[in-house]
């Protein structure tokens, strides 16, 4: 992806499942507990990529138990600094279809009860994170590019929806969503 003074990770959900299999493995623990499985390390090019199941091994965790805060610090802890996350997500545009791949810029995040970062003021600063642009803007033209090198489309932009889980949206819900702008 051209960059290779970056430390790269994939964190993929329940789809990508068998794309780290046979690999080897970095059991890592944080103070927020364990991840959701061990890390994988594959070779990519003449770079090591890490691989974290969303999910865990036997994709047993559902979204809204999954220890977020372990699986970044943990990533963390191994030096990642780019994290690339694939997803499997419905699609709420009319002009896109299910098979796309998409790099969004925007989120809305309709998730509770969750932690939502590392930085919590418990036995550190407490560090007050930007969230205007929530993706990488280096990174995501580095994924756009690679689908062009790839001769793959990708829609460039959108705004990706978090949900809570594990129920998927009522059809109201998913009205919302469209109406609040989201795209995925």
């Amino acid at each position: 992806m051209g960059n290779t003074d970056k430390q790269f990770a994939i964190i993929a959900g329940s789809g990508f499942h068998a794309f780290a299999e046979h690999t080897a493995t970095h059991d890592v623990s944080t103070r927020f507990g364990n991840p959701s499985a061990a890390i994988g390390e594959l070779d990519y090019a003449d770079m090591t990529v890490y691989f974290l199941p969303r999910h865990g091994d036997d994709l047993l965790i559902p979204p809204h138990a999954i220890n977020y805060r372990a699986n970044m610090l943990a990533l963390a802890q191994l030096e990642v600094d780019s994290v690339i996350a694939i997803n499997t997500v419905g699609v709420l545009r009319e002009d896109q279809h299910p098979g796309q791949i998409a790099v969004p810029d925007q989120l809305l995040d309709y998730t509770w009860g969750r932690e939502h970062s590392i930085h919590d003021g418990t036995g550190e600063t407490l560090e007050h994170i930007d969230f205007t642009q929530p993706f990488d803007a280096a990174l995501r033209q580095s994924l756009l590019q690679a689908t062009v090198e790839a001769q793959v489309d990708a829609i460039d932009g959108g705004v990706y929806a978090v949900c809570q889980g594990p129920r998927l949206e009522t059809a109201a819900e998913v009205d919302r969503l469209e109406r609040d702008g989201a795209d995925y």
